[in-house]
């Protein structure tokens, strides 16, 4: 399908969206204020946020505002900036470490129709040689007297796609559905299942990025199409009966796609109130996430025989990592009434070990460390 068509699509569909957007906001106000669910709370929020690890260093801030209207429709914006410095192994093995900014905005609306809510998203990511958009709708609903929410979903995006010195000269186009159930099982125990399809198409790769066939530096070459699968189990338990105020949860993600990668994540959790029960105090929150997956079909190390699609791209190498975090939250007490005042601060440690991917200055297997913080304010009124 040519450019020019493809955007003409692109248009009509997201004219579609916009006149069934326009309805459902319509059902709401015939509707009224009678419904089961609840809009999201008025928020306003500011973090700073830190990631070093691998030679990348990225660090910015992020503010979001929600704000709720005549009770019928919640209104978000975010804006996120990365001040990123990378002299990443990628980097440095085949080209010059360099800076840059990326900055990227979203805008939202949720909505409320009885026991459904509607939600719709436009963003954009911006940096000097990759632009990306994207457009998110999602309704969830309430049965069963709230003890069972299904939800759907459905994303669309479109990426432009540049090289400094040579601007922007292809896309990657990425179509994203999700489908979900949480369940109650009783007061104390919660368990949801998500699944997710994906397809994307265009320029899948970096063309800063070099593959090697025997020993020889060649241009990466991926596919120009790919779809993924994803299958999450989540559970949530109340442990107050064993250890007051307290709470656990774990998870596993099962991933797969056509380009033969699987991959696997488990998590898991706790979380406990601190201090005796009552207005302020303190939330500990402690996670450990293990991940690991196996390779593409056309990666390499170092191949010993030219094809059509050949990279050295150590993601879609065969690696695990292991990630350990904390966050501790506190509840200002000094309040108004019906306003809250949190500050949070977080950070996890996480270890990158690469099974078939070289570091080419040493010759052994690649491994990394990474270290990430936020601290951020956040206020709902």
């Amino acid at each position: 399908m040519a450019a020019t068509d493809r955007t003409g699509l692109w248009r009509r569909a997201l004219g579609a969206l916009c006149s069934l957007w326009q309805g459902l906001l319509g059902s709401v106000v015939a509707a009224g204020a009678a419904h089961g669910a609840a809009l999201p709370e008025d928020k306003a929020e500011l973090m700073m946020h830190s990631y070093d690890g691998g030679g990348v260093r990225a660090t910015g801030p992020a503010l979001l505002v929600r704000k709720s209207m005549a009770d019928r429709v919640s209104l978000s914006a975010q804006y996120y900036v990365d001040a990123v410095s990378n002299a990443s192994i990628d980097v440095v093995t085949t080209a010059s470490p360099f800076k840059e900014t990326r900055t990227a905005w979203e805008l939202g609306a949720t909505s409320v129709v009885r026991d459904s809510t509607l939600s719709m998203s436009v963003s954009r990511s911006t940096e000097p040689d990759y632009i990306a958009d994207g457009l998110n709708l999602d309704v969830s609903h309430e049965v069963f007297g709230g003890m069972t929410t299904v939800s759907l979903g459905f994303g669309r995006g479109h990426d432009q796609v540049g090289k400094k010195g040579v601007g922007f000269f292809d896309e990657a186009l990425h179509w994203q559905y999700r489908a979900g159930i949480t369940q109650i099982l009783s007061p104390r125990w919660l368990v949801s299942l998500n699944a997710e399809a994906v397809a994307d198409s265009g320029y899948l790769g970096s063309p800063y990025r070099a593959a090697r066939v025997f020993g020889a530096a060649v241009p990466e070459r991926n596919p120009r199409t790919r779809s993924s699968r994803a299958l999450q189990l989540r559970t949530a338990y109340d442990t107050s009966g064993l250890w007051a105020r307290s709470s656990v949860h774990a998870s596993y993600r099962s991933y797969w796609d056509n380009w033969d990668i699987k991959g696997g994540t488990a998590e898991f959790g706790f979380s406990k109130y601190l201090g005796p029960q009552g207005a302020g105090g303190f939330l500990l929150d402690g996670t450990v996430r293990l991940y690991s997956q196996t390779k593409a079909l056309f990666y390499s190390d170092n191949a010993t025989a030219e094809s059509q699609y050949i990279s050295r791209n150590r993601q879609l190498g065969t690696f695990s990592d292991t990630a350990i975090g904390a966050k501790l939250s506190y509840d200002w007490p000094r309040v108004p009434a019906g306003t809250t005042l949190k500050l949070t601060g977080a950070f996890q440690r996480i270890s990158f070990r690469h099974k078939d991917f070289t570091d080419l200055r040493t010759g052994n297997l690649y491994a990394y460390d990474a270290n990430v913080l936020q601290a951020y304010l956040s206020a709902t009124f």
